[in-house]
């Protein structure tokens, strides 16, 4: 395909081709970050750190250390996504610190469940707040829910796809929303606490506290899920303009200032509500606020509505990038490595990532894949971090725009590896189902990417493949990148 109009296009690059544009800046990265953090779980469902922690007190010491440990694992990632400027986070670093195969199993495990399902969650969970007027005392219809979440995530793939300003423009402004309903949360447990002295709920706040190791570790997930996105902003750090400045500046802003609201909106939940009725609820913010705000109750599932479709659309962005930066690798299709040359998106990228996320939402147990790779997630953050060291070792004169004190990236690897082996012990189901899951990716690697004498019409499918998406969606691959399975990259560097 010709690229003489990518040439001419207002869009493209310096050097007049079609590649991502360095668009985001850094109020767009802390929108970003807060905005993919703060989704549906600090309003829906905070109960789980509380009845693995089993007191109010202890609840909020993991709250708070969730935070702390969510700042020390960002800054060790800032450090990686400086040394490695390139989209992708995680897949990125796994590939630079211990090669291939294990980088495809991350994008494997995030291709197959990580990330469409985590995606599919939030679009119901908007669907669900936003059709409950309608249904008010019970259940809104299982087809209804799923047609709104598929319409919103084909909705916003398609605001992707035609402009990254207009995602930023969609971020910015419900991340403020978010961030609002938040703050009003804490203004009326401030005022209850303070003005009011409703202080019978939190009296006694260690009373009956779980210390066992394994529940401290469950309590920890359920809390570093709900800050589950810190990392989001190191997926898109080729679109981040000057981002040896900006994504730890970011990541300094964003993190601190999501922990002590989160903290502030816990202590809230805690005194307007008793500890039976907070751990009876599948919807904290609702339940509050129809204790607490009367006739202006309505307004929280307008802002659980807010709050996740603005942390979809965050993830619809970031994500895209993680598969985009797969294909350029070669471990995965082509097509999904192209850019349309008059927006500079991946938009094969967004449509694949909408069609698989399209699949799971009809998958009616859908939440029971997010328990079996909770641990799978847990372990390859793991192997980053271990990446961190192991570059520090391996290349200790590699230039680092950012370089933290060593015992930051030790500390995070030791919690780590707390984290990943307590879990075996209390759900070893799950782990295993985990493990397996991605394990699979080992023979698809081979066959796929490794193996170089593949059947001609496996060949001849993907390059009919290749180049309908080209022409369907108007797209080329990035100015400068010649697309090369990883066995013949290797045969050449040989």
């Amino acid at each position: 395909m010709s690229t003489t109009k990518a040439d001419s296009s207002s869009n493209s690059g310096a050097t007049g081709g079609v590649q991502l544009q360095k668009k985001l800046g850094l109020l767009d990265g802390v929108a970003i970050i807060v905005g993919i953090i703060v989704g549906s779980g600090i309003f829906v469902s905070p109960k789980g750190v509380l009845i693995r922690s089993g007191s109010v007190g202890l609840g909020l010491v993991i709250w708070v250390l969730s935070g702390v440990l969510s700042v020390v694992g960002a800054l060790c990632y800032a450090e990686l996504g400086t040394m490695i400027p390139k989209s992708g986070g995680d897949y990125a670093y796994i590939n630079e610190a211990f090669g291939a195969l294990p980088a495809f199993l991350y994008l494997w495990v995030a291709l197959l469940v990580i990330v469409p399902t985590g995606n599919a969650i939030t679009a119901l969970t908007f669907a669900e707040y936003i059709v409950k007027p309608a249904w008010p005392h019970c259940d809104p219809p299982y087809e209804v829910t799923r047609l709104i979440a598929t319409l919103i995530t084909c909705l916003l793939t398609a605001v992707n796809c035609y402009d990254v300003k207009w995602v930023t423009r969609v971020q910015d402004f419900f991340t403020a929303t978010k961030v609002l309903a938040l703050l009003m949360i804490v203004g009326v447990g401030v005022w209850a606490l303070l003005v009011d002295s409703h202080t019978q709920n939190i009296s006694q706040p260690f009373e009956g506290s779980n210390t066992s190791p394994g529940a401290i570790a469950l309590a920890f997930y359920s809390g570093l899920f709900s800050y589950a996105g810190w990392n989001y902003l190191n997926f898109v750090t080729e679109e981040l303009r000057d981002p040896y400045k900006n994504l730890p500046r970011a990541i300094s802003i964003s993190i601190p200032l999501v922990t002590v609201i989160y903290c502030l909106v816990n202590l809230a939940y805690f005194v307007i509500l008793p500890k039976v009725d907070l751990l009876s609820s599948n919807a904290v913010a609702v339940t509050f606020a129809d204790r607490a705000l009367g006739g202006f109750a309505w307004s929280m599932p307008t802002f659980v509505a807010c709050s996740t479709f603005g942390a979809l659309n965050g993830a619809i962005f970031a994500s895209s990038r993680l598969f985009f930066v797969g294909a350029r690798q070669g471990h995965l299709p082509k097509a999904i490595a192209l850019i349309n040359v008059d927006t500079c998106t991946p938009v094969p990228s967004l449509i694949f990532l909408c069609i698989v996320t399209v699949v799971l939402l009809f998958i009616e147990d859908i939440y029971m894949l997010i328990n079996y790779v909770s641990f799978v997630e847990a372990l390859f953050t793991l192997i980053s971090v271990s990446g961190l060291l192991w570059l520090r070792y391996k290349m200790p004169d590699r230039h680092r725009p950012i370089k933290v004190n060593i015992l930051l990236p030790i500390a995070f690897f030791v919690i780590c590896v707390f984290l990943v082996t307590l879990p075996v012990l209390e759900r070893p189901q799950e782990v295993c189902v985990g493990l397996i899951i991605t394990l699979s990716g080992i023979p698809v690697y081979y066959i796929f990417i490794e193996w170089n004498k593949k059947p001609q019409w496996i060949q001849k499918t993907s390059n009919y493949l290749n180049s309908t998406c080209a022409k369907m969606f108007m797209c080329v691959l990035e100015e400068g990148m010649v697309y090369k399975p990883m066995l013949e990259k290797k045969q050449e560097n040989d």
